[in-house]
């Protein structure tokens, strides 16, 4: 064997050994993700899950009609769904959702108001669960709410962007869900006032 093809062989003993061992932990890892809420134990089972339900749908069931356009939200898949109102488009987005039962809002609502680089202030509840965040984030790098936001006629709920992409697919909101800035972009363009939204 030439030094060059044992190279490569070495090189694939080190990633299938690797690999291996990273599959066969199974002592999960305690400590918390930089920036984030959740234990990374609950990250790797949330994502798996994720991944194994995330398909597309058909909006009848959910939706009498398709006026305004239509917005499913499967909390349980994390998956954003949007059909248009002419059926022409439709669209399947992977989202982040709230990060407890108590902070998840079901039911049926729509879109009121649209911003584009929207600022961000905390809700009197985070406040209180969170003394230490800021009171105002103007928009910007900085702004949980990302680059664009769909506010909807629930007070403080909105679907928005994250500038933290590791949130997506993730049980990591304050109640709101998160799309990736390139597709909350995206979905604003295709949205208008009075688009129906649906959260399962």
């Amino acid at each position: 064997m030439s030094q060059d093809d044992q190279d490569k062989f070495n090189r694939r003993v080190f990633l299938g050994t690797t690999l291996a061992a990273a599959g066969g932990l199974t002592m999960p890892a305690l400590a918390q993700t930089e920036d984030s809420t959740e234990i990374e134990e609950e990250v790797t089972e949330t994502v798996r899950r994720n991944i194994s339900s995330f398909r597309s749908l058909e909006w009848r069931p959910y939706f009498s009609s398709l006026k305004n356009g239509a917005i499913l939200v499967d909390t349980t898949s994390r998956a954003l769904h949007f059909w248009s109102e002419d059926e022409a488009i439709y669209k399947l987005y992977p989202s982040s959702v709230p990060l407890t039962e108590d902070l998840t809002r079901r039911g049926r609502t729509s879109i009121i108001r649209k911003v584009e680089g929207p600022s961000w202030s905390p809700t009197p509840a985070m406040r209180v669960r969170n003394p230490e965040w800021p009171s105002y984030i103007p928009p910007g790098p900085d702004n949980p709410l990302g680059t664009h936001a769909l506010y909807l006629s629930w007070k403080y709920y909105r679907i928005h962007g994250t500038h933290d992409t590791r949130k997506i697919g993730r049980r990591s909101s304050n109640g709101c869900i998160g799309l990736y800035n390139e597709h909350i972009e995206e979905l604003y363009g295709l949205t208008k006032h009075g688009t129906q939204v649906l959260l399962i």
